[in-house]
């Protein structure tokens, strides 16, 4: 993949971890044009799944709302929550299970804007497999990473499948040789962010089986906004400006996917039309969650945060001394929520 550099300043990107001290200077700074200069950072390095964020910031989202928006790649949720905390970049999109393991480590961040209300964790295998439903795991294998969320919750999964260990065989693989290592045969299926490796496997021309873990009825909260407790503190009109706009833009680019696609090509190389709008129309089936704030795009609630700090305690390695409550993880203070079916204008 191509990063484009050579673009105006509202449209900037950068793949180059090395610019991460330099952006940290920028972060909170005003710019020479008037607009805030604000930094976000992703989950992981750029996929078709983040043309929504490209499309927000094409289309002139962010500076109707006086910002200069930043975007960089991330290298796993995690180091994407460090990151915000200790203030390198203003605001990240992380995991919500990630981010509540953090807080109980002590991290001062809450979650701000959630963006999936939904998981996309699932199992991943190729069309011809022998896989086709979840009753065809029995004495297959599926690969996954060592310290992953998925891993860790594995064993919840084969619960509900009512299976016993060892009915499924796991293998350990990085996150690079996943996709090789399904493709040559290695595994029979990969656990993995079906948003990222069902449009993945599309772009080399195979097609994808994907089995929900939501359809296990583990369906907790995906990935969302971070900020940290003292940009909160400091410039929370700035949190809520960017919330407005990210809001706006992503559902702006889940309706109108193929122009988002378009977008996120101008500055990533290497996908086709197919596999970019694969990748957003998955990643807006997330958008919307099913408990009290269901129709009200970003808000999250007490009940679908116990589930995921329950969770984290039980397979995810939280610490057991954390007295975290729903309150001490989001907020949705932040946000002017956009109800379902908001017909949304381009600036």
């Amino acid at each position: 993949m191509r990063i484009r550099n050579s673009v105006p300043r509202t449209r900037r990107w950068t793949a180059v971890a090395a610019m991460a001290a330099l952006l940290a200077t920028l972060a909170g700074c005003g710019s020479s044009d008037g607009r805030d200069s604000m930094t976000l950072m992703l989950d992981v390095g750029y996929l078709p799944k983040h043309a929504l964020f490209v499309s927000a910031m094409e289309r002139g989202f962010f500076a109707a709302e006086g910002i200069d928006l930043t975007v960089m790649p991330g290298s796993g949720s995690t180091n994407t929550v460090t990151s915000v905390e200790t203030g390198k970049v203003d605001v990240g999109w992380a995991d919500f299970g990630a981010t509540v393991t953090s807080q109980g480590r002590g991290a001062k961040v809450k979650q701000v804007d959630l963006l999936q209300a939904r998981s996309a964790y699932a199992v991943v295998a190729l069309a011809g497999s022998g896989i086709s439903t979840w009753k065809d795991l029995p004495g297959k294998t599926v690969a996954t990473e060592g310290a992953g969320a998925m891993t860790a919750m594995w064993p919840l999964a084969m619960n509900k499948l009512g299976l016993k260990p060892g009915e499924v065989n796991v293998v350990h693989a990085s996150s690079a040789s996943k996709i090789p290592g399904l493709l040559a045969r290695q595994w029979d299926a990969n656990l993995a962010l079906y948003v990222s490796d069902g449009p993945a496997i599309d772009a080399l021309g195979k097609q994808a089986v994907v089995l929900k873990w939501s359809d296990l009825g583990i369906d907790l909260y995906g990935n969302g906004i971070i900020a940290s407790d003292d940009k909160l503190k400091t410039d929370p009109d700035q949190i809520r400006r960017f919330n407005r706009a990210m809001q706006k833009g992503y559902l702006w680019a889940c309706a109108h996917p193929l122009d988002a696609a378009h977008d996120f090509q101008q500055e990533v190389s290497g996908f086709e039309d197919r596999t970019v709008t694969l990748a957003i129309g998955q990643q807006c089936a997330l958008n919307w969650g099913n408990g009290p704030g269901a129709d009200k795009f970003g808000v999250m609630d007490d009940a679908g945060v116990q589930k995921v700090l329950d969770v984290a305690r039980r397979y995810l390695g939280m610490n057991a001394k954390a007295k975290l409550t729903p309150a001490d993880v989001y907020s949705n203070a932040y946000l002017e929520p956009l109800p379902r079916n908001e017909k949304i204008q381009a600036p």
